[in-house]
């Protein structure tokens, strides 16, 4: 309701006399709402009155057994004594509640046994204190509301419009010239002091009724001597300030020696809206901010003494009201009106004043405020200063940005002293006034940064110093800190984004900008995912989240940063030198892993081997060799410094995903080298040739036989994760290699230029007999160290012997194409005569060789696999070259094949079924 009432007050004055009329309408309107819609308790109130209803009660019931057992002890005289008037059941506590329950600790000693011979007193002797009403306490208002609505209330929102009568009575005189200014004036200082007088004389007996006189007179003079120096220039400057001076101190002693806090608010109230009820709008400002500057000189003589916030709080108001009304053009047109540079000396002299007395107001009122309830303080002041007055200062310094830094800079500075003298002289009594400090002096360097740096620098700066306030909130365990030195690293990131998108920071490798910006941003995640990690109690699940998410934003930026570097300025040796870089991020990672035994730190080991991965996609894609520009000495490195932090970091890595990073290191390895021996003989111009074919399978099954030699099998890794390289990395090689061999042998000829082709003696099929004494030495060494084969072994067996014959196929393709001259494709191959031809006699060998050998071991399966094998070129005779071959090329298919068969029958009889195997 106060607020309406006020609202209410300002709209109406402002009908009837624009900005004093408003003004004065406000109070007036605050008053009259306070006075009749008064603030109703609280419900922490009422609790509290019913617990002190409880104690009174209590307190009651205890006098009353008082003095029932002293008239037991009294004996004769309890019959006069007995009946305990109804007036004590309810009589209310003393003064002291102590004295009373120490005299019933002394006084109620051991009760002595009364005989049952003697009377007792009667039941209704004692009235029962817990019937008796107990008045509810009313909840204690604002000691400013109490003093208006308290006591004579009449009077005292009487003395209130008076004051407000006399000023407009001021301002009508001085425009009409009713009466001499002298005698005008005269008149009015003398009824001013004679109100303070009365109002002193009164203090003892009528002391709301003498508060009220002495604040209206204090007013009342306060805008009696700044109309006579203002309005009328009736007295000299000097001596209308003196004169101020001598009045505020006689408020603020008044005040003080009265313990009156709504006498020094009243006296603070007349003068601050005297020169605004008095204006004539054409005042000096150097003026106005002398006399504002004299009453909140007395405010701060009075906070010396008394903690009175309302006081402070009003002060505070109506000097940054006030001074920004003056200073905004258009909104007023009165006391100097509106600021400009040509006043910003002068302006500016006052603002530090204001700002130092209410910074010392501050310090003063939450210095004794924490020493009488430890945790709280006046957050408004505290606060509300240093931002309403860097307000003030950034419309003053409009177009000056070092300046502006400069200010927040000498703030900063200023706040940060405060804190640790304050914490040097209370120890850590004021913990929290010396906490708020230093978050203020903080905020005011994060301002001053942007403002007097670029943004590339600033988000640096911002980084640094989220940093340090990540590091104090850790010491000091404020969760709060921790959250704001975490939001301004994520705020300088952001930033830095921004001016990486715009570009044009530096030509310099590695000393430019982006690189040293990229960095800080990196050392200030890293860092603060160390301090939070390290911190033993107290911690929140923000700063749990913040250890894994700071250490990824940090390492983000590191190898953004380096990225960054590698792209811009190195072309061609880019593959080899992000290779390196990241082996060497992992290596010294690693380090500080062992080293301050910090977990995460071993994160980047787990990324190495998929990080170099994505590297040599890289160079696949553009079509560009792995080893060249310095990758003959980057790749060792890598895959060695690969080796070693897996090593060295075991105790951090899950089994499952160390087995997984050992098995993609290898992968990787047979798939660089087979990339870079098929890159070269693209490269030297055998494209076209059985070379590059052969070549992509070479290192892989070198890699294959190495790893599984008896000597790589006792040696670590291979030792330690046989399983890894030998079942599942060796699997998935010997099934690249087993798939290759269907490719190679669809898609080329096997011609081996400069070489001319023979049969088996060629780039194609050596690359078979490589990839077949591979696989059969990765089998052996499965059986070797008892390892469970991954395939069962008839599968194994069909698709070897799958691959087998269709390479063996190949080959007499292949011959064909060469000696015959038969086009290598396959529509032209199966329209050949003499490919049918050979294809039958081929494979009825074939067949030939499966059962002989079969009928020799007793394997009935191969038997009958040979047997199948016969069916076919029997039915191919029938369906293909009977009808498609003619002359000489089907008599030999039929007559060699019959021979054949005939042979078959003869040496290769089916083994019985008892002597299968």
């Amino acid at each position: 309701m106060w607020f309406i009432g006020m609202l209410a007050g300002f709209v109406v004055g402002a009908l009837l006399g624009e900005i004093p009329g408003a003004l004065a309408g406000a109070v007036l309107g605050w008053i009259l709402a306070l006075v009749f819609f008064p603030k109703k308790a609280g419900p922490a109130a009422v609790a509290g009155g019913e617990r002190l209803a409880q104690v009174e009660g209590r307190l009651a019931r205890i006098e009353a057994r008082l003095a029932a057992l002293e008239v037991v002890q009294a004996g004769g005289k309890a019959s006069r004594a007995s009946v305990v008037p109804p007036e004590a059941a309810v009589a209310p506590p003393p003064a002291a509640p102590e004295r009373v329950v120490a005299a019933e600790r002394t006084q109620i000693p051991a009760a002595p046994e009364v005989p049952s011979t003697r009377k007792e007193p009667a039941p209704a002797a004692v009235a029962n204190p817990a019937r008796a009403p107990v008045a509810m306490p009313e909840p204690r208002p604002n000691p400013l509301i109490a003093w208006l609505t308290g006591g004579n209330t009449i009077a005292r929102v009487g003395a209130v419009i008076l004051f407000v009568g006399v000023s407009f009575l001021v301002k009508y005189a001085a425009d009409h010239r009713l009466l001499p200014i002298e005698l005008r004036l005269a008149a009015v200082a003398g009824a001013a002091i004679a109100m303070l007088f009365f109002g002193w004389r009164m203090r003892e007996s009528r002391r709301g009724y003498a508060l009220t006189l002495q604040g209206v007179g204090v007013g009342i003079f306060y805008l009696t001597i700044f109309a006579a120096f203002r309005l009328y220039h009736l007295l000299p400057a000097g001596t209308a300030m003196a004169i101020l001076v001598v009045t505020a101190a006689l408020a603020a002693y008044l005040a003080v020696r009265q313990d009156a806090m709504a006498l020094a608010v009243i006296g603070t109230v007349g003068g601050f809206l005297a020169p605004v009820l008095a204006s004539t709008h054409s005042g000096n400002h150097v003026l106005l901010f002398s006399y504002y500057a004299v009453l909140n000189a007395a405010i701060l003589a009075m906070a010396v003494r008394k903690s009175w916030r309302p006081l402070n709080l009003t002060g505070f108001v109506f000097t940054a009201g006030i001074g920004f009304l003056w200073g905004s053009c258009g909104i007023t047109r009165w006391s100097g009106c509106a600021y400009h540079d040509g006043i910003f000396a002068s302006t500016e002299s006052f603002l530090v004043l204001f700002f130092l007395m209410y910074v010392t107001i501050a310090v003063l009122g939450a210095r004794r405020d924490l020493a009488a309830r430890a945790r709280f303080m006046d957050a408004t002041l505290v606060f509300g200063v240093p931002l309403v007055a860097f307000g003030f200062q950034a419309a003053m310094l409009d177009d000056s940005r070092f300046a502006l830094a400069g200010s927040a800079v000498a703030l900063s500075a200023l706040y940060l002293a405060l804190a640790r003298g304050i914490h040097a002289r209370d120890l850590g009594k004021s913990r929290v006034l010396v906490e708020s400090f230093l978050a203020l002096g903080m905020v005011f360097a994060t301002l001053a940064i942007p403002l007097a740096l670029e943004a590339r620098w600033t988000s640096a700066a911002w980084a640094l110093e989220g940093l340090g306030i990540v590091w104090a909130g850790a010491r000091q365990g404020r969760w709060l800190a921790r959250a704001f030195g975490l939001a301004l690293q994520l705020l300088a990131g952001l930033v830095f984004l921004d001016v990486l998108s715009r570009g044009g920071l530096g030509e310099v490798p590695v000393l430019n900008g982006a690189f040293i910006g990229a960095f800080l941003l990196a050392i200030a995640g890293l860092a603060s995912c160390r301090i939070l990690g390290r911190m033993e109690g107290g911690t929140t699940q923000l700063d749990r989240l913040a250890v894994p998410a700071g250490f990824l934003w940090g390492l983000a930026w590191w190898l953004a940063g380096g990225a960054r570097e590698i792209d811009r300025f190195l072309d061609e040796p880019r593959f080899a030198a992000a290779a390196a870089f990241l082996a060497g991020t992992a290596l010294v990672s690693s380090t500080l892993r062992r080293r301050f035994a910090w977990p995460q730190a071993s994160w980047p080991s787990w990324g190495l081997a998929p990080a170099l991965g994505a590297v040599a996609a890289a160079a696949v894609v553009h079509d560009s060799s792995v080893l060249a520009h310095f990758g003959w000495a980057a790749w060792p490195f890598a895959f060695w410094a690969h080796l070693r932090v897996l090593r060295h970091d075991e105790p951090e890595i899950t089994q499952r995903w160390l087995q997984a990073l050992h098995v993609a290191g290898f992968l990787l390895l047979a798939a660089i080298g087979s990339w870079e021996l098929h890159w070269l003989s693209r490269s030297h111009g055998l494209s076209a040739s059985a070379w590059s074919v052969s070549a992509a399978m070479v290192w892989p099954a070198l890699c294959l036989a190495a790893v599984t030699s008896a000597r790589a099998s006792a040696r670590w890794p291979v030792q330690a994760f046989a399983s890894a390289y030998l079942a599942l990395a060796g699997a998935i090689v010997t099934a690249a290699l087993w798939a290759w061999t269907f490719y190679a042998n669809a898609t080329h000829d096997g011609g081996s230029a400069p070489l001319p082709y023979l049969p088996v003696l060629n780039a194609i099929d050596l690359g078979h007999l490589l990839a077949l004494a591979a696989g059969a030495g990765w089998w052996l060494a499965l059986r070797r160290e008892s390892i469970p084969v991954p395939i069962d072994r008839r599968s194994a067996i069909v698709a070897t012997a799958g691959a087998a014959f269709f390479w063996l196929n190949a080959i007499l393709l292949r011959t064909i194409h060469h000696w015959a001259g038969v086009a290598y494709r396959l529509d032209e191959l199966m329209r050949s005569v003499l490919v049918q031809a050979a294809l039958s006699l081929f494979w009825t060998a074939i067949a030939l060789v499966l059962m002989f050998a079969a009928t020799k071991r007793g394997w009935r399966a191969v038997w009958m696999t040979g047997a199948l094998l016969l069916a076919i070129v029997v039915g191919k005779l029938l369906l293909v070259d009977l009808s498609h071959l003619s002359g000489i090329e089907r008599i030999v298919s039929f007559i060699g094949v019959g021979l054949l068969m005939l042979l078959l029958g003869y040496l290769a009889p089916v083994p019985p079924k008892g002597e299968a195997k």
